[in-house]
């Protein structure tokens, strides 16, 4: 039987997940199709980290650092797993640069994909340079400046539109993306901070600022930075006479339509199944389930395990989840293939 643990994705579960079973006195192989580790905080550029507020490059980069720096951790940048073969305390995998691991356990914190507001273009993306994401909001307040891509001028107005790619069953998006209301509050506020005389609006089907995240962003959000909620149906983002954007819809508490001009619309987006679960599925021979994220095995006593022994999956890679809650799982995940792994050798004894 092989101890090793061979970790698939190096976001914050994966990184967790690397981290928790190195402590735990066990070889791990992390594999990372990208060239840089950190997931979506890195690779997208995320600013201040929910609820925590440090900076994502700090928080997420000392993660990295401790993989890193960790000798008991093979990395493997720019790879993919292309072949699983074997069984629980006995499995190969081949990467992609033709290395074969051999490992007892898998663990998937392969993530997810934004959603791609081209999808949704009735509401101005793609079309109007000043319709941008949460995404490249966040980019801007990394570099300390939030502005009208159009003329680089600071907006006097800004509108965040929540749910942009989830809970929308027109566009196949049944589910919420659970942390796009406390993000949008928190760049509401930190909007604010960088340009105190821009008025912030953000147009909501629901406000779902879960658990703990009530009072500290969404109320603090109005109370302290004047933010502005509209509970809106949002029709369409157009461009006015004098070239500002318009957006179209109707304030569902009043019940009537409302065109409101706005120098800057940010889209919220939400959380797609990863584009390469299909793949993924394929390869390590799981289940999708029916949105397309991995498919969990049974909850209670089974946590984290996907229909095939021996192979993991945890974080947003299941489904939309926030930082906090993907690095618990990352922990969990390797106690849980730790322990697996010790029955296994017990049983074999």
């Amino acid at each position: 039987m092989n101890d090793t643990i061979l970790v698939v994705g190096a976001g914050p579960c994966g990184l967790s997940a690397a981290h928790a079973a190195a402590t735990a006195g066990k070889r791990v192989v992390l594999v990372e199709k990208e060239q840089v580790l950190g997931g979506a905080p890195i690779l997208s550029g995320y600013a201040r980290l929910v609820p925590s507020g440090e900076w994502a490059k700090d928080a997420i980069g000392r993660m990295v650092k401790r993989v890193e720096d960790d000798p008991a951790v093979t990395i493997r940048k720019g790879s993919k797993v292309t072949k699983l073969e074997g069984e629980a305390g006995d499995f190969t995998a081949t990467l992609s640069n033709g290395e074969p691991v051999q490992a007892g356990a898998i663990i998937l914190g392969t993530g997810f994909t934004h959603f791609d507001s081209i999808n949704k273009p009735e509401w101005g993306f793609g079309t109007f340079e000043d319709v941008v994401t949460t995404t490249q909001v966040e980019q801007m307040i990394g570099a300390g400046k939030v502005y009208c891509p159009s003329d680089g001028r600071v907006p006097e107005r800004v509108c965040i539109l929540l749910c942009v790619g989830s809970r929308d069953r027109q566009i196949g998006r049944e589910w919420c993306s659970k942390i796009c209301c406390t993000v949008s509050t928190n760049l509401a506020m930190e909007i604010k901070e960088l340009s105190p005389k821009t008025d912030v609006y953000i147009y909501y089907m629901d406000i779902r600022t879960f658990g703990l995240y009530e009072d500290k962003f969404y109320w603090r959000s109005q109370e302290e930075f004047r933010t502005k909620f509209v509970k809106a149906r949002i029709a369409e983002v157009t461009r006015g006479a004098d070239g500002r954007l318009l957006v179209k819809g109707e304030d569902t508490l009043v019940k009537r339509p409302i065109v409101i001009p706005f120098d800057l619309v940010v889209h919220a987006i939400g959380m797609d199944p990863n584009t390469d679960n299909p793949e993924i599925a394929k390869v390590f021979g799981i289940e999708l389930e029916k949105h397309g994220f991995i498919a969990r095995n049974e909850h209670y006593t089974g946590s984290f395990a996907t229909n095939r022994p021996g192979v993991y999956a945890g974080g947003s890679a299941l489904g939309p989840e926030d930082i906090d809650t993907s690095i618990s799982h990352g922990l969990a995940m390797a106690m849980r293939a730790i322990g697996d792994l010790n029955a296994l050798a017990r049983k074999a004894a």
